[in-house]
């Protein structure tokens, strides 16, 4: 299988998912800087959308969408249940992803989008104005410190095991970091969790 990579927290997700599973992923590397997602071949012939990454599966079908990857990556590969061994786990699973995605990666990001990363992708989409951008941080933080209050005594964000629920916030954590939304002093769970995250192999994929 060949992963269409590049640079960002969005690829990130998939190798780090990738190497909990013990899979090999043939990278292959596309220029996000240059714009070369949004140009052909790739966006005729890989993922018309032109977002990374894209997974090219031996046969020549191409899957795109982080968890979609992740779950195509779960249900056909060996190694340790990421999403989940039961209808329940899975489901806690699922639940928590979509809430870490709405609540904190997609503020997150598109505020991102606006400011800090502004020159490079006001050629490529619709993005807020100032304004709008700082109230999509400011969504990303709160919900980041719902999340640090909901989590207890939990080693992870489903419990004891981890999850893609980890991968998912670990790997935009990590990225929100280098672009001026650091983990706030308040959420010492988060905090403490990256730490623990950060300290698996995987996390260096």
């Amino acid at each position: 299988m060949k992963l269409y990579n590049s640079i960002g927290p969005n690829p990130h997700v998939v190798r780090m998912f990738a190497a909990e599973k013990g899979v090999k992923l043939d990278l292959v590397q596309v220029d996000l800087v240059a714009g070369e997602n949004r140009k052909p071949p790739y966006n005729e012939t890989i993922n018309t959308s032109g977002t990374l990454p894209a997974l090219e599966l031996d046969g020549g079908r191409k899957v795109c969408e982080i968890t979609a990857i992740c779950e195509y990556l779960e249900e056909t590969q060996g190694g340790p249940a990421l999403i989940g061994a039961t209808p329940e786990e899975r489901a806690e699973t699922r639940m928590w992803t979509r809430r870490i995605d709405l609540g904190i990666v997609e503020p997150m990001t598109n505020g991102f989008r606006a400011t800090e990363g502004r020159r490079l992708f006001e050629s490529r989409m619709q993005l807020l104005d100032a304004e709008g951008a700082a109230t999509l941080k400011a969504i990303a933080r709160e919900k980041l410190l719902w999340l640090d209050g909901q989590m207890g005594s939990n080693q992870f964000v489903c419990g004891d095991r981890f999850t893609l629920a980890d991968i998912l916030l670990f790997c935009f954590l990590a990225f929100g970091a280098q672009v001026g939304q650091p983990i706030p002093d308040q959420a010492g769970w988060v905090k403490a969790w990256f730490e623990r995250v950060k300290s698996r192999p995987s996390a260096a994929a």
